[in-house]
């Protein structure tokens, strides 16, 4: 073997860290203090560390490698799991295999570490060492537990020729299990699938949307996924996901001021979201949630996402207790929208159908807003997750005017070959009284529904014109 001269740590570098070739795959030099006692070193400080770029991958575990020999080599493994690995005494030849789906699939990466280097292995790709001294101890901060037979794991031979990785140690001279000397070539891998997305409501019109931007991803309805009954969430390793939409929620807005509407209101859309922001915060996952234009009194005639929270009914007020439990959590977006239409029964389609069978609405023309298309809201958020936007609150809805609802009738009426004149007036006042009037328990209504899109767009997200999206889904019924 070559010659084991001890290496030198070079002390009092400044904290940095560096990209690689690898998406994800990090390295940072530490600063190691050393003195005639021996050195010191902050080898995991995550405010300093996440602070430069690092992921906050939440560490569950503390593994170390001892290394008695020089020349044992280990590895290449890539587990379902993050890991931040460094050195504690010693030194190694390090070499990263990406074995995750997608273009860089094979693209490797080396590097020699000693005690003033760590390195950040995103969950699938290969980890692999040689010792290049005797009694090297190797450490892994891992985010989540090893389980025996587990899924997503993946090993590559050390002596894969397409990784083509140079040990300085020849691995014939070198230390090394049977079972690593025996892993599989690049070319017979199943790549590692990313993790999983969860998508409740999937039977709702934002759910239905969502099913086209995010096809790989586990869609789950009321009656397997309940978010107001935690006992029906299974047992998922939910360190394997990354992120839960929540497109389920209780939106009879009237029903909910009845008794029994109330509790059912307050389960799904506030003691609900609590539990999920919970579970999300717990297992580092990104939760999205679905909010509304009811979280205000419409006092203000656009609404931006920093507006303070002022419901006038119980869905409202239901509402806002979610947004506020999920804004509570590091990784979180909360997508606020307003006259969702979709492939469900929605306004549009309402007023689309009395045209065709010959009556003449009275609508509301003093509430104010532009409507939200699902296709629009899905596409939001997909651009909101895959471009990894600063996390918070944005508004979204469709683009263009300002509109009443007569105004959002009278267009449906022209766009379906109908005389717009057709559809009649009436106050927010005057259907409130003849709900009333009907034995019905009515929910208050904002006047003003208008969302500033200003923040989303600031993002490279521009939603379409109301108008356009519009004539579109309108074309698509018929």
């Amino acid at each position: 073997m070559p010659d084991s001269t001890l290496h030198e740590i070079e002390y009092s570098k400044d904290l940095h860290l560096h990209e690689t070739n690898i998406p994800g795959l990090v390295w940072l030099d530490l600063p190691v203090h050393g003195d005639n006692r021996g050195w010191f070193k902050e080898n995991w400080q995550q405010t300093k560390m996440t602070a430069i770029g690092l992921p906050d991958f939440g560490p569950r575990q503390n593994n170390i490698s001892f290394n008695a020999t020089r020349g044992t080599t280990r590895g290449i493994h890539a587990e379902p799991w993050d890991k931040y690995v460094s050195v504690a005494t010693g030194r190694i030849y390090g070499a990263w295999t990406d074995l995750r789906e997608g273009d860089t699939f094979g693209q490797t990466f080396t590097l020699e570490i000693d005690p003033s280097k760590a390195i950040f292995v995103p969950r699938g790709v290969g980890n692999a060492f040689q010792a290049l001294e005797d009694n090297t101890a190797y450490s892994y901060l891992v985010n989540d537990h090893w389980v025996q037979g587990g899924e997503n794991y993946a090993f590559l031979n050390l002596a894969d020729t397409t990784a083509n990785i140079q040990w300085p140690i020849p691995l014939e001279e070198a230390e090394l299990s049977d079972k690593d000397r025996t892993h599989p070539m690049l070319a017979d891998i199943e790549p590692i699938k990313p993790r999983q997305i969860l998508v409740t409501g999937a039977n709702g019109q934002l759910g239905k949307a969502l099913r086209l931007e995010f096809p790989d991803a586990e869609f789950v309805d009321r009656s397997t996924f309940d978010i107001s009954d935690t006992s029906t969430w299974g047992n998922r390793n939910w360190r394997q996901y990354s992120t839960i939409i929540n497109a389920a929620a209780y939106t009879k807005v009237d029903v909910a001021e009845t008794s029994e509407g109330r509790i059912d209101a307050w389960k799904a859309n506030a003691t609900a979201l609590k539990d999920l922001a919970q579970l999300a915060a717990e297992n580092h996952l990104l939760l999205v949630h679905i909010s509304s234009d009811y979280v205000f009194d419409g006092t203000y005639e656009t609404h931006t996402e920093d507006e303070p929270y002022s419901p006038l009914g119980v869905y409202g007020q239901t509402k806002a207790a979610g947004d506020i439990a999920v804004s509570a959590i590091p990784q979180h977006y909360i997508v606020r929208t307003s006259w969702v239409v979709g492939d469900g029964n929605n306004f549009v389609k309402t007023m689309a159908k009395l045209a065709a069978d010959g009556i003449n609405p009275a609508v509301v023309n003093d509430q104010f807003g532009r409507p939200s298309f699902t296709e629009d809201i899905a596409k939001g958020i997909k651009h909101l997750v895959e471009t990894s936007a600063p996390f918070g609150t944005y508004n979204l809805s469709n683009d263009g005017s300002v509109v009443s609802w007569r105004d959002l009738a009278k267009k449906v009426f022209e766009l379906t070959g109908n005389d717009s004149e057709r559809v009649g007036i009436q106050t927010t006042d005057e259907f409130i009284a003849k709900k009333l009037a009907d034995g019905n328990l009515v929910s208050p209504r904002p006047l003003q529904s208008t969302l500033n899109l200003d923040k989303i767009k600031a993002t490279g997200f521009t939603p379409r014109d109301w108008e356009t999206a519009l004539s579109e889904y309108i074309e698509q019924q018929s």
